[in-house]
């Protein structure tokens, strides 16, 4: 399957990006706050009745957090960290959710002590830190969900078996918690929208046998998993929010509970565009059919979900070129962990020289915030954001 760059760059984005991409050094990461703006109102038209709960981890940029605020959206964090960050933009804490199944007892305090009220567990100890740190807390149990059919699956760290839920909930009640309500992730790029059924299908036997225990469950949170615009094509949101819909009615009726959303990648992934250089060119065999093409950016330096492959991003030439090879392709720090694409081929020009830039697309979530802090002595991923291809003035 061919793909080619106007699928995903019109003639201005390009002509944008060879203007700018000559002011800064590379890598570096742009990110357009209009195509969030764009994402943000999509989800907020196909799955109008649902809480938007921005996953901060997918990119924390302050830019980005702003533009969301702005649209009201709320926002799930990971840890105290991320707390701060969102705090600093005068947002609310009812705002927030501590998603993070694993968290020290100081830090489900210092949340709390900010105003922090709804909290993700899966398992008795943090259930018990819970209350402890955090009385009168509203709880959501996350139940564990496989992640087949995911390009990035969040399977086995986090969750619980229906058995293990339905019993913590009980618990959270004599601990004189607030349980509130389940959750679930499918995985991240889920392709398979039948994994939300299945979830859905286990929220509604956990909400029928608890209720048998006088703890009547209000809110689902359905999770991530919605897809950007990689090499591989998906299904649209569209698609994806009907079949959701679909499922919630079949196991709820028309009267469904609170539903919860978390989107990082579908809100921020395809805003993003990492622009590098190709540091050398190489051939390590007369007999190898492959060239390998060296970046200046590599797992180290934000790409870290090409491990195995999984993540395949649309990459493209600046300049592009009818004849093609495909290539070898990796990062340039000394570590051979560093290459991002040995199995899959990339059909780039065939006479690609070194200092041509390389635009690597689809680049806003899980980039900048995976980027190492100072491996082999390279800084982390410097990020710009801008708005209607004008630079923000703190960006000049």
């Amino acid at each position: 399957m061919e793909v080619k760059i106007k699928q995903f760059l019109n003639k201005k984005e390009l002509t944008f990006l060879k203007k700018y991409g000559t002011k800064k050094e590379t890598p570096f990461l742009l990110i357009n706050l209009d195509k969030i703006e764009r994402n943000y109102d999509n989800l907020k038209k196909n799955i109008p009745y649902a809480k938007i709960f921005y996953a901060v981890k997918s990119n924390p940029e302050k830019e980005i957090l702003q533009t969301l605020a702005n649209k009201e959206s709320n926002f799930d964090i990971a840890t105290t960290f991320e707390l701060d960050m969102i705090l600093s933009l005068n947002i609310s804490p009812k705002k927030i959710s501590y998603g993070n199944t694993i968290k020290k007892e100081k830090d489900i305090a210092y949340a709390f002590s900010k105003g922090v009220r709804l909290f993700a567990t899966d398992s008795l100890n943090d259930l018990k830190k819970i209350s402890l740190h955090a009385p009168g807390a509203k709880v959501f149990f996350r139940i564990l969900c496989d992640g087949n059919g995911a390009d990035w699956p969040l399977s086995k760290k986090f969750g619980a078996d229906p058995d293990i839920i339905f019993n913590l909930a009980i618990k959270a009640k004599s601990l004189g918690l607030i349980p509130y309500g389940l959750s679930f992730h499918v995985g991240s790029q889920q392709r398979k929208i039948n994994q939300w059924n299945n979830a859905i299908t286990q929220c509604k036997y956990l909400f029928d046998s608890l209720k048998n225990k006088n703890i009547k469950l209000k809110m689902i949170n359905i999770g991530g998993g919605f897809p950007s615009d990689y090499i591989q094509p998906t299904k649209n949101l569209k698609t994806y929010s009907k079949e959701i819909t679909k499922f919630l009615k079949n196991n709820f009726g028309n009267n469904f509970p609170e539903i919860i959303i978390e989107p990082g990648r579908s809100i921020v992934g395809d805003s993003g565009i990492i622009i590098t250089e190709i540091v050398l060119i190489s051939e390590k065999s007369k007999i190898n059919n492959y060239k390998w093409l060296y970046l200046d950016i590599g797992k180290f330096g934000g790409l870290i979900e090409t491990i195995d492959e999984a993540i395949k991003y649309p990459l493209f030439p600046e300049k592009q070129d009818k004849k093609k090879q495909e290539y070898i392709i990796a990062g340039p720090t000394c570590d051979s962990y560093d290459i991002l694409y040995e199995n899959y081929k990339y059909k780039l020009n065939k006479n690609l020289k070194e200092k041509d830039k390389i635009y690597i697309l689809t680049t806003g979530a899980y980039t900048a915030s995976y980027s190492s802090i100072c491996f082999n002595g390279i800084p982390p991923l410097k990020v710009y954001c801008v708005k209607n291809f004008i630079v923000q003035p703190n960006n000049l």
